[in-house]
């Protein structure tokens, strides 16, 4: 069984260099969620202290199941299905599968949303944000909304660009993408950090964000910590897993994992000082989700010298996470096509892109057309299907995937992957410690506490 490993035909992709694997595995851990929803429940739930939180989660919850399905995926050079099938099979082929219906739905109304973020970025590219609208800018993005063509239109200029890379392969699409845009979004945040703290609400962002109020950090605020230090990293889906499958047997995983989480953490850090000081500046309410995105900013950008081309950068900014993002989601289903299907990645990557667009149409109409029709409770088609994927199969998909990993695949099989190419990985006890009896029950009661059981 160990040694089907150096046959495996060279027809999968490899990752050209560790760089281009950090580069990617970030990019898929980067995404819309570290922008906007990040600096937002931090704010809501007690700044400095839910932060503390937050990097305690990332450290028992996240990085160890990263390691996990990184050692998962490079073992087994498959998708999650083929993965969990060759190391064990029957039930547990499940969990791969749970992975690939995550990409799926996930994808669908991601790609609504980043659509929003592309036609923003197109409307300042046009200007729009600049100086004198100030009053007509809380109107665009219900205009946009009250538009169903208008954002099937960008749904699909959105999937469009997806496939486009996805299509490239490893190296040439997923690899290359993610050198040019990572860095680039690195370079923009840090820009738009500086300019903020620098700026005259920047004092009062920072004690906002950092300043710890432990009074606000009760039970539902931890377990929004942990369940978002779980998406942030976009566990529970085998997006991480599949990236993985790609990565040759001399990376050290667990350097990598740990170097994913820091970029991950900083990215959310850093959105906070971009986004909060000009909030305060202008006296705005730090209000909830995309809002805070689509509308606060955008009216901000229209009064703020300078803001039109501070406008172009941050949607410049939430299209390339979001793209970083997407393009893993999608590789995940188009790689289970390829293994377990035999499919070629040209037809998996088209039909299956077109598929996952179609799926997103009801998404996209959700705000408009389809929305007097709640699918669960008094949720549209897209709030609907985002409450099942983040709720039930990511922390679903990352409980089975720690308790396969601590008790299923036999220790000297997890070590062997996890050190492989020589490597001594000092915090194995620890982590095997920790997805053993640490990160299971932390992920338990965040999902029993999703699925209203306290």
């Amino acid at each position: 069984m160990t040694h089907h490993h150096h046959q495996h035909k060279p027809k999968r992709g490899l990752w050209t260099s560790r760089l281009g694997f950090i580069m990617a595995s970030a990019g898929s851990a980067v995404g819309l969620g570290n922008i906007w929803k990040f600096p937002y429940i931090t704010g809501m739930h007690g700044g400095g202290a839910f932060v503390l939180f937050f990097l305690f989660c990332i450290v028992s919850v996240g990085i160890p199941i990263m390691i996990a399905e990184m050692a998962i995926g490079r073992h087994t050079h498959k998708d999650p299905v083929g993965a969990f099938r060759r190391l064990k099979g029957g039930p547990w082929t499940l969990v791969g599968w749970m992975g690939v219906i995550a990409g799926f739905v996930i994808l669908s109304y991601y790609c609504v949303v980043a659509g929003w973020a592309v036609d923003y970025l197109w409307l300042s590219l046009k200007g729009t944000f600049g100086g004198r609208h100030a009053q007509d800018v809380p109107l665009i993005f219900g205009n946009l909304l009250a538009d169903d063509w208008a954002q099937v239109f960008w749904q699909a200029v959105f999937m469009g660009m997806t496939v486009l890379i996805v299509l490239g392969g490893v190296a040439r699409g997923l690899e290359r993408a993610n050198k040019i845009m990572m860095p680039i979004l690195f370079l923009i945040l840090i820009a738009l950090a500086i300019r903020g703290v620098a700026s005259p609400g920047g004092a009062q962002a920072l004690s906002f964000l950092f300043a710890p109020d432990w009074g606000k950090l009760d039970a539902p605020a931890m377990l929004e910590a942990m369940g978002h230090a779980f998406f942030s990293l976009s566990l529970g889906m085998g997006a991480i897993l599949t990236y993985g499958s790609y990565a040759d047997e001399s990376v050290n995983i667990p350097t990598v994992a740990f170097t994913v989480s820091v970029m991950d953490t900083f990215v959310a850090m850093l959105s906070g000082l971009a986004m909060f000081p000009i909030v305060f500046t202008y006296g705005m309410e730090p209000a909830a989700g995309p809002g805070l995105v689509f509308k606060t900013l955008p009216i901000i950008f229209a009064q703020m010298p300078g803001g039109s081309v501070i406008s172009i950068l941050f949607f410049m900014l939430l299209v390339f996470a979001a793209l970083t993002s997407a393009i893993s989601l999608l590789e995940v289903v188009v790689a289970y096509y390829c293994d377990e299907k035999k499919w070629d990645r040209r037809k998996a990557t088209l039909v299956m892109g077109f598929i996952i667009f179609l799926l997103g149409v009801p998404s996209a109409l959700s705000n408009n057309m389809l929305k007097d029709y709640p699918v669960i409770g008094d949720l549209n088609f897209l709030d609907s299907i985002d409450m099942v994927a983040t709720n039930y199969l990511l922390p679903l998909g990352g409980l089975l995937i720690a308790i396969f990993t601590g008790w299923v695949m036999t220790p000297k099989l997890a070590r062997a992957e996890v050190e492989k190419g020589n490597i001594r990985f000092r915090f194995y006890g620890a982590w095997h410690f920790l997805i053993r009896y640490v990160t299971p029950v932390l992920v338990a009661l965040v999902f029993m506490n999703k699925i209203g059981l306290f």
